[in-house]
């Protein structure tokens, strides 16, 4: 019933009136794009990225009429994206130097295809624009993954005779293990874990529900905290797993603070020590200790094996370089009868 009540919405705001401009069209979407369970922060992309080629359209004294918005003018908006400065007009940053990286301005260029996409399927335009369009490439990164030395440095700079170093041992050690988002951790609650399964229940991008096997170290730390270190919560709705001091649920941004605090004390350089280096650091671990693609797209959360590519490659220049040193052939002294001829 809410679904077809939110199309109905829909339906009403294009169909009152011929809106034609992009700004009046948002409204639309994410009433659809609710409807459809995406997440706010998917659909919080797509309205900058829309509000973006709206600035740039006005500022060329060009229409913001998507009849009227063609390719050869999305493909200037994409130069202009590669040739903005970073943090340019931010309402509390300063510009900072250079310009926006290749993944940035691949973010904004999907992001108004998926617009156009909605568009299209809504028969609000006639030709979609994003079909003469080759998205650019993003470029390709070093993933970056933590060494043995220096997880060992990390967990060695947790206090564990306090309860909240304890907490933050057991935040650092479930990210390390299975790999979920920063938001994924901040969201679990108490019934989520199954101690007794060694599963999770994690809720992942676009509200999808997944079950993330725990290992035994895990399994430990969490009972523990759970058992010894959690705080009361401060409000009986609150039953998140991980609280703060004074019981309130820890946020995203409070976890990347933890992580980054451990990284600053452990004397850690060379990688940025966040919930995401962990993720990294989980995949290409799990490769190389023997464990398969098809596992780890779930475990992961992943929807496409294609995202899971570099992890592949990284895991296997490892193995090749494992093999060199260790290769049988070469490592032992073979005696071999010449060839007569």
């Amino acid at each position: 019933m809410l679904d077809s009540n939110l199309e109905a919405a829909v339906n009403q705001i294009l169909t009152q009136r011929r809106v034609s401009e992009l700004r009046e069209l948002l409204h639309g979407y994410r009433i659809s794009s609710l409807s459809e369970g995406k997440s706010h922060n998917t659909i919080a992309i797509v309205e900058a990225s829309v509000r973006y080629l709206e600035q740039f359209l006005i500022a060329h004294g060009l229409s913001t009429n998507i009849s009227e918005i063609t390719a050869e003018q999305l493909r200037r908006f994409a130069v202009y994206l590669r040739e903005r400065p970073r943090f340019a007009r931010h309402p509390f940053t300063p510009p900072q130097p250079g310009h926006l990286s290749g993944h940035t301005v691949n973010g904004y260029m999907r992001a108004l295809h998926s617009f156009w996409s909605w568009l299209e399927r809504e028969g609000l335009v006639q030709e979609n624009p994003f079909h003469k369009l080759k998205p650019p490439k993003a470029p390709k990164k070093i993933i970056p993954v933590f060494t043995e030395d220096q997880l060992r440095r990390l967990f060695a700079s947790v206090d564990l005779t306090s309860p909240n170093g304890y907490r933050d041992y057991a935040i650092m050690l479930l990210l390390l293990d299975t790999g979920i988002r920063c938001s994924e951790l901040a969201g679990l609650k108490v019934e989520d874990v199954d101690l007794d399964s060694r599963l999770i229940k994690v809720w992942g991008k676009g509200n999808k529900q997944r079950l993330v096997p725990i290992g035994a170290k895990v399994q430990k730390a969490i009972w523990k905290y759970v058992h010894r270190c959690r705080p009361d919560p401060a409000l009986p709705r609150y039953h998140h797993l991980f609280l703060t001091r004074d019981g309130r649920p820890l946020t995203k941004d409070r976890v990347e603070a933890i992580v980054e605090c451990y990284g600053k004390r452990a004397g850690i350089t060379g990688v940025r020590v966040s919930p995401h280096t962990f993720r990294h650091t989980m995949a290409v671990t799990y490769l190389r200790n023997g464990g398969d693609i098809f596992s780890l797209q779930q475990i992961l959360g992943h929807s496409s094996l294609e995202v899971l590519r570099n992890y592949v490659n990284l895991a296997l220049s490892d193995i090749q370089g494992v093999h060199r040193r260790s290769s049988p052939a070469d490592n032992i002294q073979l005696k071999t009868v010449r060839d007569s001829r």
